[in-house]
């Protein structure tokens, strides 16, 4: 059977159960080896100054973190990205020292992953804050309901499995922030992690879905082999 007949009949198969608008392959394998998307803005002459004026932009909020002492030539990059992303939104703390929120923790984790991919410290700012901000609005009601599509589309592929979940009373406290807020940051290698975020992207969470469903059947065996959800949270965490 073809690659694409195989697809065809997932599809087929996944709409007659009542999930339509299914597209995803199944396995990691084949879910991440289509190729990156390489899309440009338009008015391509305008490519120069627009970037010139972002770097401008990321260098002045940069010094005004550095005059109020928020960071410092030390300070880690990422940790840089978040100051200043925070600071551009209003959300600067009253000092560094306060503990981070959750959301920030979520910005610090892509941030981090962004590092490994993007090399030049401007592009790498935005990208991220771009990148963030359309987990906040676009997807910002869609996340919080994967954790019941990934019930979902495991039990479909796997009852037993996610039996075994339920028994353990592991299912509501898998790794679903680590997956889905944080979209796999620190979770997959850089090379698999792009090919999901590109679909991320281009305006597919459920993609995050789909990765979640084959990390629980590619370690079936080990998740069995668990009988506390503490032990098969620590593991999938890993």
């Amino acid at each position: 059977m073809t690659e694409d007949s195989q697809r065809n009949f997932r599809s087929v198969y996944y709409e007659k159960v009542g999930f339509r608008g299914v597209e995803e392959k199944k396995s990691l394998e084949i879910l991440l080896k289509d190729d990156r998307l390489g899309i440009l803005p338009p008015h391509h002459e305008s490519h120069a100054k627009v970037m010139m004026y972002r770097k401008e932009q990321y260098l002045d909020v940069l010094h005004a973190l550095k005059v109020v002492r928020f960071v410092s030539d030390a300070t880690p990059q990422a940790e840089v990205y978040l100051r200043m992303y925070q600071l551009e939104s209003g959300k600067l703390p009253r000092s560094p020292s306060f503990p981070l929120e959750p959301d920030d923790e979520v910005f610090l984790a892509i941030a981090k992953a962004m590092e490994e991919m993007v090399e030049d410290s401007v592009d790498c700012y935005w990208i991220t804050r771009r990148f963030v901000n359309q987990l906040n609005t676009k997807y910002r009601d869609s996340l919080p309901q994967l954790p019941k599509a990934f019930e979902q589309y495991l039990n479909l592929e796997d009852g037993r499995l996610l039996t075994h979940l339920r028994m353990c009373s592991a299912a509501p406290k898998l790794p679903y922030d680590l997956w889905f807020k944080r979209c796999f940051a620190g979770c997959l290698p850089e090379s698999s992690l792009q090919r999901v975020w590109d679909k991320v992207v281009s305006g597919s969470c459920k993609i995050l879905v789909f990765v979640a469903v084959e990390i629980l059947l590619t370690f079936k065996i080990k998740v069995m082999a668990l009988n506390s959800a503490e032990k098969i949270t620590k593991f999938l965490e890993n």
